[in-house]
Protein backbone atom coordinates (compact mmCIF):
# COMPACT_ATOMS: atom_id res chain seq x y z
CA UNK A 1 0.00 0.00 0.00
CA UNK A 2 1.47 3.56 -1.06
CA UNK A 3 0.06 6.63 0.81
CA UNK A 4 1.23 10.04 -0.41
CA UNK A 5 0.39 13.59 -0.53
CA UNK A 6 1.08 16.68 -2.00
CA UNK A 7 2.41 15.83 -5.36
CA UNK A 8 5.21 18.44 -6.61
CA UNK A 9 3.62 21.43 -5.11
CA UNK A 10 5.76 24.46 -3.51
CA UNK A 11 3.67 24.06 -0.51
CA UNK A 12 1.29 20.45 0.33
CA UNK A 13 -2.70 21.45 0.22
CA UNK A 14 -4.13 20.57 3.97
CA UNK A 15 -4.51 16.63 4.15
CA UNK A 16 -7.26 14.96 6.25
CA UNK A 17 -7.23 13.88 9.33
CA UNK A 18 -4.05 11.60 9.43
CA UNK A 19 -6.04 8.72 11.49
CA UNK A 20 -9.28 8.72 9.07
CA UNK A 21 -6.45 8.69 6.24
CA UNK A 22 -4.53 5.43 8.13
CA UNK A 23 -8.24 4.06 8.50
CA UNK A 24 -9.47 4.63 5.09
CA UNK A 25 -5.97 3.02 3.19
CA UNK A 26 -6.27 -0.10 5.15
CA UNK A 27 -10.49 0.33 3.57
CA UNK A 28 -8.67 0.51 0.06
CA UNK A 29 -6.45 -2.46 0.90
CA UNK A 30 -9.66 -4.84 1.42
CA UNK A 31 -10.35 -3.74 -1.90
CA UNK A 32 -9.71 -6.83 -4.32
CA UNK A 33 -9.64 -4.43 -7.54
CA UNK A 34 -7.12 -1.91 -8.40
CA UNK A 35 -8.55 1.56 -6.46
CA UNK A 36 -6.57 4.14 -5.99
CA UNK A 37 -7.74 7.91 -4.16
CA UNK A 38 -6.70 10.93 -6.61
CA UNK A 39 -6.06 14.45 -5.49
CA UNK A 40 -7.48 17.46 -7.90
CA UNK A 41 -4.32 17.20 -10.31
CA UNK A 42 -4.78 12.94 -10.46
CA UNK A 43 -1.79 13.26 -8.01
CA UNK A 44 -1.79 9.37 -6.16
CA UNK A 45 -2.69 9.95 -2.44
CA UNK A 46 -3.06 6.57 -1.79
CA UNK A 47 -3.14 3.11 -3.76
CA UNK A 48 -4.01 -0.34 -2.87
CA UNK A 49 -2.07 -3.37 -3.34
CA UNK A 50 -3.99 -4.44 -6.21
CA UNK A 51 -3.37 -0.93 -8.19
CA UNK A 52 0.13 -1.42 -7.78
CA UNK A 53 0.11 -4.49 -8.89
CA UNK A 54 -1.82 -3.88 -12.23
CA UNK A 55 0.87 -1.42 -13.07
CA UNK A 56 4.48 -3.41 -11.77
CA UNK A 57 4.78 -4.25 -15.68
CA UNK A 58 5.61 -0.46 -16.58
CA UNK A 59 9.06 0.94 -16.05
CA UNK A 60 10.56 3.42 -15.05
CA UNK A 61 9.52 6.75 -15.80
CA UNK A 62 10.78 10.11 -13.77
CA UNK A 63 7.41 11.86 -14.31
CA UNK A 64 4.56 9.85 -15.01
CA UNK A 65 4.56 6.60 -12.92
CA UNK A 66 1.59 5.50 -12.36
CA UNK A 67 1.96 5.62 -8.35
CA UNK A 68 2.75 9.34 -8.58
CA UNK A 69 0.23 10.86 -11.30
CA UNK A 70 -2.13 8.75 -13.05
CA UNK A 71 -2.70 11.43 -15.47
CA UNK A 72 0.43 11.84 -16.79
CA UNK A 73 1.11 8.29 -16.67
CA UNK A 74 -1.86 7.71 -19.20
CA UNK A 75 -0.84 10.69 -21.75
CA UNK A 76 3.36 10.26 -21.26
CA UNK A 77 4.54 7.11 -19.59
CA UNK A 78 5.98 4.91 -23.12
CA UNK A 79 4.78 1.63 -21.38
CA UNK A 80 1.31 3.06 -20.72
CA UNK A 81 0.06 0.77 -23.68
CA UNK A 82 0.96 -2.39 -22.09
CA UNK A 83 -1.59 -2.59 -19.30
CA UNK A 84 -4.27 0.30 -20.75
CA UNK A 85 -5.78 -1.23 -24.11
CA UNK A 86 -6.68 0.95 -26.99
CA UNK A 87 -5.01 3.60 -24.79
CA UNK A 88 -5.32 6.31 -27.35
CA UNK A 89 -9.17 6.35 -28.03
CA UNK A 90 -10.25 4.66 -24.95
CA UNK A 91 -7.60 6.44 -21.93
CA UNK A 92 -6.10 9.35 -23.67
CA UNK A 93 -8.82 11.53 -25.42
CA UNK A 94 -10.96 10.56 -21.78
CA UNK A 95 -7.76 11.81 -19.98
CA UNK A 96 -7.57 15.45 -21.87
CA UNK A 97 -11.07 15.78 -21.44
CA UNK A 98 -10.95 15.26 -17.90
CA UNK A 99 -7.67 17.89 -17.58
CA UNK A 100 -9.44 20.08 -20.03
CA UNK A 101 -12.13 20.33 -17.25
CA UNK A 102 -9.64 20.07 -14.31
CA UNK A 103 -8.05 23.33 -15.78
CA UNK A 104 -11.21 25.30 -15.89
CA UNK A 105 -12.00 24.77 -12.20
CA UNK A 106 -7.87 24.88 -11.05
CA UNK A 107 -6.22 26.84 -13.86
CA UNK A 108 -3.73 27.77 -10.96
CA UNK A 109 -2.62 24.13 -10.12
CA UNK A 110 1.02 24.08 -10.46
CA UNK A 111 0.89 20.42 -11.67
CA UNK A 112 -2.05 21.17 -13.94
CA UNK A 113 0.10 23.91 -15.55
CA UNK A 114 3.06 21.54 -15.83
CA UNK A 115 0.84 18.80 -17.69
CA UNK A 116 -0.41 21.87 -19.74
CA UNK A 117 3.36 22.91 -20.59
CA UNK A 118 3.88 18.84 -21.08
CA UNK A 119 1.20 18.33 -23.79
CA UNK A 120 2.42 21.96 -26.10
CA UNK A 121 5.65 20.40 -25.96
CA UNK A 122 4.57 17.47 -27.95
CA UNK A 123 3.10 18.71 -31.58
CA UNK A 124 0.80 15.06 -31.82
CA UNK A 125 -0.17 15.56 -28.67
CA UNK A 126 -1.25 19.24 -28.63
CA UNK A 127 -2.61 18.92 -31.51
CA UNK A 128 -4.92 16.06 -30.12
CA UNK A 129 -5.95 18.67 -27.26
CA UNK A 130 -7.03 21.75 -29.48
CA UNK A 131 -8.25 20.39 -32.60
CA UNK A 132 -9.08 16.15 -31.88
CA UNK A 133 -10.18 16.43 -28.40
CA UNK A 134 -13.50 19.00 -29.55
CA UNK A 135 -14.08 16.69 -32.31
CA UNK A 136 -14.70 13.72 -29.79
CA UNK A 137 -16.24 15.38 -27.07
CA UNK A 138 -18.62 16.80 -29.76
CA UNK A 139 -19.24 13.13 -30.77
CA UNK A 140 -19.50 11.41 -27.21
CA UNK A 141 -21.37 14.29 -25.76
CA UNK A 142 -19.78 17.25 -23.00
CA UNK A 143 -21.03 14.75 -19.73
CA UNK A 144 -19.75 11.42 -20.92
CA UNK A 145 -16.42 13.28 -21.98
CA UNK A 146 -15.88 15.14 -18.24
CA UNK A 147 -17.67 12.00 -16.25
CA UNK A 148 -15.20 8.77 -15.99
CA UNK A 149 -17.97 7.22 -13.44
CA UNK A 150 -19.35 4.48 -14.96
CA UNK A 151 -17.57 4.05 -18.56
CA UNK A 152 -16.21 0.98 -19.52
CA UNK A 153 -12.36 0.69 -20.56
CA UNK A 154 -9.93 -1.73 -21.93
CA UNK A 155 -6.78 -3.45 -20.00
CA UNK A 156 -4.62 -5.61 -21.72
CA UNK A 157 -4.71 -9.42 -20.62
CA UNK A 158 -1.92 -10.01 -18.23
CA UNK A 159 0.73 -12.54 -19.57
CA UNK A 160 0.61 -10.61 -22.91
CA UNK A 161 -0.97 -12.34 -25.90
CA UNK A 162 -3.18 -10.28 -28.25
CA UNK A 163 -6.63 -10.08 -25.52
CA UNK A 164 -7.93 -7.77 -24.01
CA UNK A 165 -10.46 -7.53 -21.15
CA UNK A 166 -12.91 -4.78 -19.89
CA UNK A 167 -13.06 -2.77 -16.60
CA UNK A 168 -15.33 -0.52 -15.45
CA UNK A 169 -14.27 2.72 -13.57
CA UNK A 170 -16.25 3.60 -10.57
CA UNK A 171 -15.16 7.15 -9.29
CA UNK A 172 -16.87 8.46 -5.75
CA UNK A 173 -16.15 11.47 -3.78
CA UNK A 174 -15.74 10.58 -0.15
CA UNK A 175 -17.68 12.94 2.08
CA UNK A 176 -14.59 13.60 4.27
CA UNK A 177 -12.65 14.50 1.16
CA UNK A 178 -15.05 16.70 -0.91
CA UNK A 179 -13.40 19.88 0.29
CA UNK A 180 -10.15 18.45 -0.74
CA UNK A 181 -11.06 17.74 -4.27
CA UNK A 182 -10.46 13.98 -3.64
CA UNK A 183 -11.79 11.20 -5.39
CA UNK A 184 -11.55 7.88 -5.13
CA UNK A 185 -11.03 5.63 -8.76
CA UNK A 186 -12.00 2.07 -8.53
CA UNK A 187 -11.44 -0.22 -11.88
CA UNK A 188 -13.68 -2.90 -11.52
CA UNK A 189 -12.83 -6.16 -13.37
CA UNK A 190 -16.19 -7.79 -13.55
CA UNK A 191 -15.37 -11.77 -14.53
CA UNK A 192 -12.07 -14.07 -14.96
CA UNK A 193 -9.62 -12.76 -17.99
CA UNK A 194 -11.30 -14.30 -21.19
CA UNK A 195 -9.17 -15.65 -23.58
CA UNK A 196 -7.18 -14.15 -26.48
CA UNK A 197 -9.13 -13.06 -28.83
CA UNK A 198 -8.10 -12.65 -32.52
CA UNK A 199 -8.43 -8.97 -33.36
CA UNK A 200 -6.90 -6.98 -30.40
CA UNK A 201 -3.35 -5.73 -30.90
CA UNK A 202 -0.04 -6.51 -28.93
CA UNK A 203 0.42 -4.14 -26.80
CA UNK A 204 3.61 -2.05 -28.07
CA UNK A 205 6.02 0.01 -26.13
CA UNK A 206 5.94 3.90 -27.42
CA UNK A 207 9.24 4.04 -29.99
CA UNK A 208 9.53 7.52 -28.30
CA UNK A 209 10.62 8.57 -25.13
CA UNK A 210 6.97 10.34 -24.33
CA UNK A 211 3.74 8.57 -25.06
CA UNK A 212 2.36 10.67 -27.89
CA UNK A 213 -0.87 10.48 -29.73
CA UNK A 214 -0.34 8.76 -33.32
CA UNK A 215 -4.03 8.71 -33.67
CA UNK A 216 -4.43 12.16 -34.00
CA UNK A 217 -5.08 12.53 -38.07
CA UNK A 218 -7.84 10.02 -37.99
CA UNK A 219 -9.56 12.02 -35.26
CA UNK A 220 -9.44 15.40 -36.99
CA UNK A 221 -10.20 14.44 -40.12
CA UNK A 222 -13.43 12.57 -38.39
CA UNK A 223 -12.59 9.62 -37.02
CA UNK A 224 -12.96 8.29 -33.53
Amino acid sequence: MKARAGGRRPQPRPGPEEAYLRDYTALLESVSFPSVLLDRAWDVVVANTAFTELFRSVGPHPTAMPGDNFLRFVLFHPDAGQVLADREVRWCLPALARFAHLTERYGDDPVLQAVRREIAEDPLMEAAYRQGLPHWVRTVGERAAREHDGSVRQLVRPGGGRGVRECRLVVETPTAFAELGYERMTLVLPGPDPEPGPTADAPERSPRGRGHLSLVHSVTSGGH
